[in-house]
């Protein structure tokens, strides 16, 4: 039992080492954390509780209306004097009420038929759709960036790799340079060449760095992580990534969203055609008013009660249904367009990636065999000069084709993943 607690604390005392962080794990990550995508989830929420607030104008409103009065000066009326037994065709002024007046005033009203409130549901129920679209879009924008910020941090730490064993491949050079100079068997001439283009790698190092910590602070944002959370990525091939590419049916978000949007054009002039219609509500009204002369000591209180049915039709408008209609009649046409506008670009943008990533593909795999032809003249090259064979300038050549070489193999590592991710992004497949 005692070296079982034993070997307990001594692996509890081992550091823990960091979550590698492959693709899929990154987006999953994003699915809950990423504030983009959280944002037009909230989108969702707010449009069903508007849609809840509109439905609730079908329900009976219950309204109080309390009016508290003091007749400063109480109104007359004038009247024939005829009314009190004067002379006929001569008037009179009365004074009707009392100098306060307490009224209390509770309605029911309840719609019985409304053109605008019939179309504004119909026109939610597209908006629903809508911002369910818009969500699916936002998805493949976010989770897009996530992937392309994922690929330029994988290409830059390989890049980083790549200089820091040119870096040390340099050092043993210049050691062995410096001493064959003491020796008198080299000048020093050939020393500082080579260390000039230590200076430059030393240079592109500390450009990567910094570059890597840009990308992995963006990577944080977007999955979610802590601003201080180490980020250690699970290693990518340099090859076709074919789990990324998926040749089934294309889906296009794009496409939908404007395929709605002629819907919600299309219940915009159903609504203006049902604007014509007047619209019908009942209600029901208790009003209790208190009467005060308080000089006389007079109170009273009377009671009042009525229902009634209220039609309300607008027989002209001054021509503006006319003109709504027009205009949706305009936008109709101009969604069409864009209908057919984007299924184009759809359809090229597809096509074109898919072109791509047999071009990098092939790119890559080029690359791939010339670095490995100049990592071998870099090796022969390095050998000869220290036999004495080749001169420095041999070995600057071959050092400055070997880093265009790695930088051609990551360059076209990052072009193929780019293309990959396009072709997803245009069949609305990132997943």
């Amino acid at each position: 039992m005692k070296r079982l607690i034993a070997g307990f604390i001594l692996i509890s005392a081992l550091p823990v080492q960091a979550q590698q962080l492959d693709l899929e794990t990154c987006l999953r990550m994003a699915d809950t954390a990423n504030l983009t995508l959280r944002n037009a989830r909230l989108d969702i929420a707010i449009t069903d509780k508007n849609r809840d607030a509109y439905l609730a104008a079908r329900l009976p409103q219950v309204s109080f209306t309390g009016d508290y009065k003091y007749n400063a000066i109480i109104p007359g009326q004038v009247v024939p004097a005829a009314f009190f037994g004067g002379p006929p065709g001569s008037f009179s002024t009365v004074q009707f009420g009392v100098p306060f007046v307490l009224s209390n005033n509770v309605q029911l009203t309840q719609i019985l038929f409304n053109t605008q409130l019939n179309y504004g549901l119909a026109a939610l129920r597209v908006n629903n759709q809508i911002v369910d679209i818009q969500l699916r879009l936002t998805e493949q924008e976010v989770r897009h960036q996530i992937a392309s910020t994922y690929f330029n941090l994988q290409a830059v730490n390989r890049q980083l790799t790549f200089v820091n064993g040119n870096l040390a491949n340099m050092d043993k050079l210049i050691r062995n340079m410096q001493a064959m100079v003491a020796q008198q068997m080299m000048l020093q001439t050939d020393v500082d060449k080579l260390t000039i283009n230590r200076l430059s790698l030393q240079n592109t190092d500390q450009t990567l760095r910094a570059t890597k910590s840009q990308l992995e602070g963006l990577l944080r944002i977007l999955i979610g992580m802590n601003a201080d959370a180490p980020v250690n990525l699970a290693p990518d091939a340099m090859v076709e990534k074919s789990i990324l590419l998926d040749l089934g049916e294309a889906n296009y978000p794009e496409l939908e969203l404007i395929k709605t949007q002629q819907m919600m054009n299309n219940e915009e002039r159903k609504g203006n055609n049902m604007a014509y219609l007047p619209n019908l509500s009942f209600y029901g009204t208790y009003n209790y008013s208190i009467n005060m002369k308080p000089q006389d000591s007079y109170r009273v209180g009377i009671e009042g009660a009525f229902l009634g049915l209220r039609l309300d039709w607008k027989l002209f408008d001054g021509l503006e249904k006319v003109h709504k209609q027009a205009a949706n009649k305009f936008t109709a046409e101009k969604l069409n367009n864009q209908l057919d506008q984007t299924q184009q670009q759809l359809e090229l943008r597809r096509s074109n990636a898919l072109n791509q990533i047999g071009i990098q593909t092939t790119s890559l795999k080029i690359a791939q065999e010339q670095l490995k032809l100049a990592d071998n003249i870099y090796n022969q090259t390095a050998a000869k000069f220290e036999q004495g064979v080749a001169s420095s300038n041999d070995l600057i050549i071959a050092d400055n084709a070997l880093q265009q070489a790695q930088t051609t193999v990551v360059a076209s590592y990052i072009q193929l993943r780019q293309a990959e991710l396009d072709y997803l992004k245009s069949i609305g497949s990132i997943k």
